[in-house]
């Protein structure tokens, strides 16, 4: 039997696992969603999962074997081969392994001779504060120089027995060789360039799969647009919100309307900025419900995306095509990714207000960049697409396991 033209039987059951942080993230919705969309298509779906939140309960004693089990946790590695091998699972896909799954997860799928694969979020594979962001510019030094370099400038919570931690973690299993047997993920064409700078990875098990949102009902037409540019995120100098409002005082009074939207460590220094230098087109909204955002961004000429660091996979571009929503972005990292010039938006450089000005007004609302966003969209980041993405992924590590 066929569903979606594919043949039920080619549908291999999958264990997705991940480990939540304290905070909830865009990880953990990319699961929920992944998780629905397989199940959507026929999939049997297991879902294996730790809490950070668990940390709090710990006893003394295993506070103390935290760092080893950071490591290898021997209490997943059970539980997850016992589930492999109880449920007949032939997928293993992981998200997040820090700090209770542990890498022991990619052990346990190997030992049952099951292909696993990891869906790279970020890059701590490569840099422990998994950004490539340090002390306020973009960093690179644990690649060029050494992950030992981290320890220096305590890279991870900014503490030196933590960070420690992660790399003895790292060069642990750098040094087994686990990083060579499993598959991954990456989220653009950067994400698996940066990641294929670590040698222990092949390059023949890295595949480029995209995040999905589900396709919006609402297009507005570019006639029916208001002069407005919108900017969605967290309110801090890591997103460039300072940058976006610099731009916005050398426009002076041919500016257009500017709205922001979220909360954040640089909240008030906006509102203060926009008062004493009477930007009176810029609008501070703080935090506003997901659903008036869309509709936000349905509306306005472009969300603007002025982030200082590489980002991961930043949802709220993949959204803005959703409805047909150019973005101005700057151009590093996976914004270069995800925007291409003309197409679906426009690039600016990263660190200057003037070249960022000059996008703005330059700005044509022409119904051509409309369509073509919405084609970008349609080509690669619906639902559907992604799946056939999946499962193309799917079936040849299949096929190349064990």
């Amino acid at each position: 039997m066929k569903r979606y033209g594919i043949q039920e039987n080619e549908k291999p059951k999958v264990l997705i696992v991940h480990n939540y942080y304290q905070i909830p993230g865009g990880e953990d919705i990319v699961v929920t969603n992944e998780k629905r969309m397989l199940e959507k298509f026929g999939h049997e779906v297991i879902l294996y999962t730790r809490d950070n939140s668990e940390l709090k309960n710990f006893t003394k004693l295993q506070k103390i074997k935290l760092p080893f089990t950071t490591v290898f946790n021997k209490k997943t590695y059970d539980e997850v081969k016992k589930i492999i091998q109880d449920q007949h699972v032939e997928i293993v896909h992981v998200h997040n392994t820090l700090s209770l799954v542990s890498p022991s997860v990619y052990y346990a799928a190997i030992s049952c001779k099951v292909p696993v694969v990891q869906t790279v979020h970020n890059f701590r594979l490569l840099c422990v504060g998994a950004a490539f962001y340090r002390d306020g510019h973009i960093c690179e030094l644990c690649v060029r120089k050494g992950i030992y370099c981290a320890v220096k400038y305590n890279c991870y919570r900014k503490s030196k027995f933590q960070t420690l931690g992660c790399v003895i973690n790292t060069i642990f299993h750098r040094y087994v060789g686990i990083y060579k047997k499993i598959n991954y993920i990456c989220l653009t064409d950067f994400n698996k360039e940066k990641l294929l700078l670590l040698s222990q990875i092949i390059p023949q098990n890295v595949f480029v799969k995209p995040n999905f949102v589900e396709k919006s009902e609402t297009f507005i037409p570019s006639e029916k647009r208001k002069n407005r540019f919108i900017f969605v995120g967290r309110i801090d100098k890591l997103k460039g919100v300072d940058i976006l409002l610099y731009a916005w005082k050398l426009m002076k009074n041919i500016s257009p309307e500017l709205v922001i939207c979220g909360t954040g460590p640089l909240e008030e220094w906006c509102k203060k900025y926009v008062e004493d230098n009477e930007l009176s087109s810029v609008r501070i909204e703080g935090f506003v419900p997901n659903e008036k955002v869309k509709k936000l961004i349905a509306g306005s000429k472009a969300l603007i995306f002025p982030s200082q660091w590489y980002e991961g996979f930043p949802m709220s571009i993949v959204e803005a095509f959703s409805v047909g929503t150019p973005v101005i972005a700057s151009d590093l990292g996976n914004m270069g990714s995800l925007v291409i010039e003309g197409v679906n938006g426009h690039k600016f450089k990263s660190d200057s207000p003037e070249n960022l000005m000059e996008t703005v007004s330059s700005f044509t609302m022409n119904h051509d960049i409309y369509r073509s966003t919405m084609i970008e969209y349609e080509e690669h980041y619906t639902e559907l697409k992604n799946y056939k993405y999946m499962l193309d992924i799917y079936m040849k590590i299949r096929e190349n396991c064990c």
